[in-house]
């Protein structure tokens, strides 16, 4: 599967990554739909299930070369790196940006996912009752997550390390949100936010040679709940990699068609008329360690004919438009490597 790659490739395939890092991070929107429009989903799977006993056996008798191209290391590498910049700067937009511009940054991600249907859709022809069938199903259990209530937060590193495990069905899986999917096992703040800052702040320390941090209990904590989280979730990428590596070669159709479920469904999350609720206890806002109010869910409502709601619409267009320049991008490449 390792293949020649140009600069301008590689360059691409770090941007992807960055895509879908911060696709990952954002509540309701899945970062494997990333990885299906822009092409290289199936490369993605396959070589994450390339990490396996043979590849360890590699590694452990020192063949790093060997090793490295048994698992795509190249690939792998740079949508990585993607990915890890992705959390300390794009993501870092993206919040500011949600805060802000709420509304138009949801109008941009409805209109991709409406986009990714359309993209995955039209080139499956097998419609049958079987796929319709799971269809339904898809579509079902994506919109009863997006109602589901979520849960208090919780620390403990047993159920941090399945918070790991869980959360990367967004990247594995199109259609399903890792970090809504936090939000409803009630450590999106714990995992997305405070500990990622935490290592971010610790980095900051380090550079500039101040090591206080190691005498911070909550700072120790929190990298601790980061590695106990990051272990669940390269032990989850892995495992569910080979269960959809196998699934996509014995049961491509319908595994297509609960994807196109799913993503259907996620349309529900994403909505961008939207109001955020917070976790209130006795009519007080609760904060995270940072003083930000914790989130419960959302409120939907249907728009009214406003200016703002124009606007709203056309940064869905905007949404559309991106994924079909991802999709024509991703036909160019697979032609050219073809």
């Amino acid at each position: 599967m390792q293949s020649t790659r140009t600069f301008t490739d590689k360059l691409f395939l770090i941007l992807k990554g960055l895509g879908m890092g911060a696709a990952n991070k954002v509540p309701g929107v899945s970062g494997g739909v990333v990885a299906f429009v822009a092409g290289f989903y199936e490369e993605f799977i396959y070589s994450l299930q390339k990490v396996n006993g043979k590849a360890f056996k590699l590694l452990i008798n020192r063949r790093f070369k060997s090793f490295f191209y048994y698992i795509n290391g190249r690939f792998l590498s740079l949508l990585f790196f993607g990915m890890i910049v992705s959390y300390f700067s794009v993501s870092k937009i993206l919040d500011y940006l949600i805060e802000h511009y709420e509304l138009f940054v949801w109008s941009v991600f409805f209109g991709m996912i409406i986009g990714s249907i359309y993209y995955i859709n039209k080139d499956f022809k097998d419609w049958n009752s079987k796929t319709l069938l799971v269809l339904v199903i898809g579509i079902i259990i994506g919109v009863g997550i997006s109602f589901l209530d979520p849960a208090k937060e919780n620390d403990n590193l047993w159920f941090v390390f399945f918070c790991g495990i869980i959360s990367v069905s967004g990247m594995t899986l199109p259609g399903f949100s890792g970090s809504f999917i936090l939000i409803l096992l009630g450590n999106y703040v714990l995992l997305l936010v405070d500990s990622v800052n935490a290592l971010f702040d610790t980095f900051s320390d380090l550079l500039r040679g101040d090591f206080s941090f190691t005498a911070n209990s909550e700072r120790l904590r929190m990298i601790k709940v980061l590695v106990v989280f990051t272990l669940g979730s390269v032990t989850g990428l892995v495992t569910f990699s080979h269960v959809l590596n196998y699934i996509l070669k014995h049961y491509k159709n319908i595994t297509l068609s609960a994807i196109i479920g799913f993503i259907i469904g996620s349309l529900g999350v994403v909505w961008p008329w939207k109001k955020t609720i917070y976790k209130k206890d006795e009519g007080i806002y609760l904060l995270d360690s940072t003083g930000e109010k914790i989130i419960e869910n959302y409120q939907r409502y249907v728009p009214k004919l406003e200016l703002e709601t124009f606007y709203a619409i056309a940064f869905i267009l905007l949404g559309i438009v991106i994924v079909l320049a991802l999709e024509a991008y991703g036909k160019n490449t697979r032609k050219q490597h073809a």
